[in-house]
C-alpha cells in the first residue's frame, strides 16, 4: 500500500513539474523542428536501404518467369524545413511598355 501511494504521489509531482516548464523559445523551437525533420528523412532513407535489401534478397531467390519486385524510391535531398521558408520566391518579371 505504502508503494501505490508513494507511486501515486510522484507522478503527481511529476505531473505538476512538466505542466510548469516555460514555452520554449524561437529557437528552442527551430531546433525542434529541425531534429523532427531530420528524424523523419532518416526514416526515409531507412526504409529506402530496407527496400534495397529486400529486393537483393528476393532476387536471389526468384524464379525464372516470375515479375522482378518493384523499384525502390530514393527520398530527395534533405531540406531543412526553416531554410524552404526562408528562401525568397522568384518574382514574375514585368513586361515594359
Amino acid at each position: 500500500m505504502k508503494k501505490i501511494i508513494a507511486f501515486t504521489l510522484c507522478s503527481f509531482a511529476t505531473a505538476v513539474a512538466f505542466a510548469a516548464l516555460p514555452p520554449l523559445t524561437p529557437e528552442a523551437q527551430e531546433a525542434a523542428t529541425l531534429a523532427k525533420a531530420k528524424t523523419a528523412y532518416g526514416d526515409k532513407v531507412g526504409a529506402f536501404k530496407l527496400c534495397q535489401a529486400q529486393n537483393k534478397v528476393a532476387d536471389q531467390y526468384r524464379v525464372s518467369g516470375t515479375p522482378a519486385p518493384a523499384a525502390c524510391v530514393a527520398p530527395p535531398p534533405f531540406v531543412a524545413p526553416g531554410a524552404a521558408a526562408a528562401a525568397p520566391a522568384p518574382v514574375a518579371p514585368t513586361a515594359a511598355k
